[in-house]
């Protein structure tokens, strides 16, 4: 493996460590030598891949977002016709929140820290954009924009919910109501 900076991989291995450590300990904890320690670079290579810890941050964050997009993308892809897209966004909700807690965690300081900062705000509303963006492929704005919100809460809803996570059938059913006309309106 290629030690100098010439190594291909060490900048995939800082963001790798850094959302590793988001996951584990938190945004608060992140610093460059805790990241190069866990990456395994020298610290050095820290200010030489990134700026700063908001840069290291942005960008393992952004990395993190098109991670879950494309989670998004494939299962949305998958649907044909708007029954199978129904059926796309519940299995959505139930990879995501039965997926690896570590993304769980990731989304959740993402969230903390867009609620606070405005460049943080901007990558989830670009993130946001883009998860709307494929559920229009299959549904009208305003509903990809319900469906969307409904994907976040149920899937924080069923991941934090260790007694007995609510079933399938009732994401379902949740889906069947936002995507189901009211008054003649395609949703």
């Amino acid at each position: 493996m290629a030690t100098g900076h010439t190594d291909p991989r060490r900048r995939a291995r800082i963001l790798a460590a850094a959302l590793d450590h988001i996951a584990e300990e938190g945004v608060a904890g992140v610093s460059h030598r805790k990241i190069a320690a866990r990456a395994g670079v020298p610290l050095g290579s820290m200010t030489y891949h990134f700026s700063g810890i908001d840069d290291l941050l942005r960008e393992a964050f952004t990395l993190f977002a098109d991670h879950i997009v494309a989670v998004f993308e494939e299962h949305l892809s998958r649907a044909d016709d708007r029954e199978q897209a129904r059926e796309a966004v519940t299995d959505l909700v139930h990879a995501l929140s039965g997926g690896p807690r570590r993304d769980l965690v990731i989304s959740q300081e993402l969230y903390t820290l867009a609620a606070r900062r405005p460049e943080y705000q901007e990558l989830t509303q670009a993130w946001m954009r883009r998860s709307r963006h494929m559920l229009e492929r299959h549904f009208d704005p305003d509903t990809a924009r319900q469906l969307d919100a409904l994907i976040e809460g149920l899937t924080l809803h069923r991941a934090l919910d260790n007694g007995a996570p609510h079933s399938r059938a009732l994401t379902s059913e949740a889906v069947t109501r936002i995507t189901t006309p009211r008054g003649g309106g395609r949703p």
